[in-house]
């Protein structure tokens, strides 16, 4: 258990922030945003996913929370399954970055009028290896921002007294990222208070937040498999992304051979980084239209859905400890109470990452489309509804709120602050929790962590079963 105090002027430094950044929201307009900001995949802020943040970060709209109208409902618990904010590119990132950079300064000094003026003039390379994936200011601001529109949502639950008093169960993975992104969090709620010190209290636990390191079925059989990710390999190098690196090597006066998909990749990941952290319309933005960007989305979904989410069934399963967690914690806030025991637990937060969201969301059966996304089948796939930039960008999060109801306690889901409806139980908003538990009995009762992820070390085809 980490217990930090934070000193007043860390407090005042918080608090000027969040001020400036609400006083910006009702003064000029919204900076700049590049045309192709929805398609970072999980590098996508989360204001390009709920625009109306670009305004007001404050905006909360109370008409998410979709009890039935007919029954007397109060919120009694909730759980938040969060990934970090905005970060800086991870190491590897950073150094594809650095080759792209010389490269370009090397061989395409004699290219077009639009390398000389919208690159070459405006930018220099600024990242180094030791920023490797930490939280940057904005990503501290969007866990501040998302802490106070919960606190508001939640008023009763998210309190400053549940959170003084420790009654709000905070965990998080031990990367920096997290645990920065998790200390943002509780200042968000603690802010506008007063105090002299903020007193942080959270538990670093990797066996739930990062349970898909411990499954060795996965481990072996999906991340060191080469053919696990055989689509992506295949995309990669196909007829669509060929066209991107001809178009962006043509605007950069550099021979096609020169630039590889990786270096493509680099580009677009450059626009989105410098948006996503400096809020700037990055000049490498202009590489890509709107198309292109869509094909660089579908490669990095490719990814996504084949190494974490459907596309082998040991993704999923790896997250079982944490969909117990949930369900453990949920039974125990939810169970009736003599007027002598203690209230339930009012929140759990939950700090992890991109890998820790999409196998749980797999496993819960969201966003799985009819027909998988492969690599001959890009152009029918663009009503998918596997499109990591809306579902985990910067600041995702899996909300899970028990209501205490006069027919029994219900349960609703919000993905990213909105209504979102269990498979199975598509005609209620909050089904009776009972019902939740039925349509997740078979989970509930096997998705046995040991058995799944020592018994199986083979990459499975798509999931059919869950």
């Amino acid at each position: 258990m980490f217990s930090v105090s934070v000193s007043a002027n860390s407090l005042l430094t918080a608090a000027l922030s969040l001020l400036l950044t609400r006083l910006s929201s009702s003064g000029p307009p919204a900076p700049d945003v590049p045309h192709i900001a929805a398609y970072f995949g999980t590098k996508t802020r989360y204001e390009d996913v709920n625009p109306h943040l670009l305004r007001d970060w404050t905006s909360v709209n109370a008409s998410v929370l979709k009890p039935p109208a007919d029954e007397r409902c109060s919120p009694v618990h909730l759980t938040a399954v969060i990934r970090h904010g905005s970060r800086y590119p991870t190491g590897k990132n950073i150094r594809r970055i650095q080759r792209l950079s010389e490269l370009v300064r090397r061989e395409a000094a004699g290219g077009p009028a639009y390398w000389q003026q919208e690159i070459r003039s405006r930018w220099d390379m600024w990242f180094t290896e030791d920023m490797d994936g930490q939280l940057v200011m904005k990503g501290r601001e969007d866990l501040r921002h998302l802490a106070g529109r919960l606190s508001r949502l939640f008023p009763d639950l998210l309190s400053d007294q549940n959170l003084r008093t420790r009654r709000i169960r905070l965990r998080t993975s031990s990367k920096h990222r997290c645990v920065s992104s998790v200390e943002a969090f509780q200042e968000g709620l603690w802010l506008g208070e007063g105090d002299d010190e903020v007193e942080f209290s959270h538990e670093v636990d990797d066996e739930l937040m990062r349970f898909f390191e411990r499954c060795r079925g996965y481990v072996e059989g999906v991340e060191k498999n080469r053919t696990a990710l055989m689509e992506v390999e295949k995309f990669k190098h196909g007829e669509e992304m060929d066209g991107v690196r001809r178009r962006m090597a043509e605007k950069l006066g550099l021979p096609h051979h020169r630039l590889t998909p990786d270096l493509v990749e680099a580009a677009f990941f450059l626009c989105s980084y410098e948006l996503s952290i400096k809020s700037l319309h990055s000049p490498w933005c202009f590489l890509f239209d709107e198309n292109d960007a869509k094909v660089l989305e579908y490669q990095s979904d490719l990814k996504q859905y084949w190494k974490r989410s459907h596309g082998h069934v040991i993704s999923s399963l790896s997250s079982c400890p944490l969909f117990h967690h949930v369900f453990r914690t949920l039974d125990k806030a939810g169970r009736p109470r003599r007027s002598t025991e203690a209230p339930p637990e009012p929140a759990a937060i939950l700090l992890g990452h991109a890998e820790t969201l999409l196998p749980l969301l797999s496993l819960l059966g969201l966003y799985k489309d009819q027909t998988p996304p492969t690599a001959n089948n890009y152009h029918s796939q663009h009503g998918r509804s596997f499109r990591t930039s809306l579902i985990v960008p910067y600041a995702a999060n899996l909300l899970f709120v028990l209501y205490d109801c006069q027919r029994g306690p219900r349960l609703q889901l919000l993905i990213n602050e909105s209504p979102v409806r269990f498979p199975g139980l598509e005609a209620e908003d909050a089904p009776l929790y009972r019902d939740v538990r039925a349509t997740y009995r078979h989970l509930l009762d096997g998705c046995d962590f040991h058995r799944e992820c020592e018994g199986r070390t083979a990459a499975r085809g798509p999931n059919i079963e869950l």
